[in-house]
């Protein structure tokens, strides 16, 4: 396997508050990482930092060996689903992704309809987003992400306020995601999520990321009994 994402020293404050405290991360292909912690606690911010989106105050992130800031400012093989996000609601699902692949021009109508069958869309609904479910609206986001067929995913609370239904078809579309080789970093408010998908485990801390241990993963299980 080799290092997709390398975070080598980042840190990041706001009005003198360290949200990024001196972060060192390296994360294989092929992997689901779960980042777990706090409201407020960073892991919106570093998920940004990842993709270019926010620029640490210091240290540096490397993707695929390439230096951001440097050699490439937005990695183009990483797609992001970010918790609540913004689409054009008097339009269809369908006109979303075509508006936000036309920027790119690396896909046609073909994928983008078949990227949404994938994740349980139905590309001829004629229904505007501003009358989707909000499970509808969060598999349009992951069809956002992945239809461009990147290779890293950056997904920030997928499964915010789902029902039963929709939790499960998006866990399921996530596994698959990973047996098709994408290298996986994922939020969620719930442990289970993280504790059922993910390969390794990290906590956010007062801005500290640290590699949850069996112990600490042994503590939240508990926690989330029942």
């Amino acid at each position: 396997m080799s290092v997709v994402i390398k975070l080598k020293n980042i840190n990041k404050s706001y009005k003198g508050i360290k949200v990024l405290n001196n972060i060192n991360l390296e994360i294989n292909s092929g992997k689901i990482i779960g980042i777990i912690g706090a409201n407020g606690s960073g892991k919106s911010v570093l998920f940004k930092t990842i993709c270019g989106f926010i620029a640490p105050d210091t240290g540096d992130v490397y993707i695929r060996g390439l230096k951001l800031g440097d050699k490439i400012d937005f990695p183009e093989d990483v797609g992001i689903f970010i918790n609540e996000p913004g689409y054009m609601s008097l339009f269809t699902g369908f006109m979303n992704l075509k508006f936000l692949a036309d920027i790119n021009k690396k896909i046609d109508i073909n994928k983008i309809r078949s990227t949404m069958i994938k994740v349980g869309l139905d590309p001829d609904n004629d229904v505007k987003v501003k009358d989707y479910s909000l499970g509808m609206k969060q598999k349009l986001g992951i069809a956002q992400a992945i239809m461009e067929e990147q290779d890293i995913l950056i997904l920030d609370e997928p499964f915010n306020a789902l029902d039963y239904k929709t939790y499960d078809d998006i866990k399921s579309i996530i596994k698959s995601l990973q047996d098709e080789g994408k290298t996986i970093l994922l939020t969620s408010h719930n442990f289970n999520d993280i504790d059922q998908l993910c390969d390794d485990i990290y906590i956010i801390n007062n801005g500290e990321l640290s590699l949850a241990t069996d112990e600490i993963i042994d503590k939240y299980r508990y926690k989330n009994r029942g």
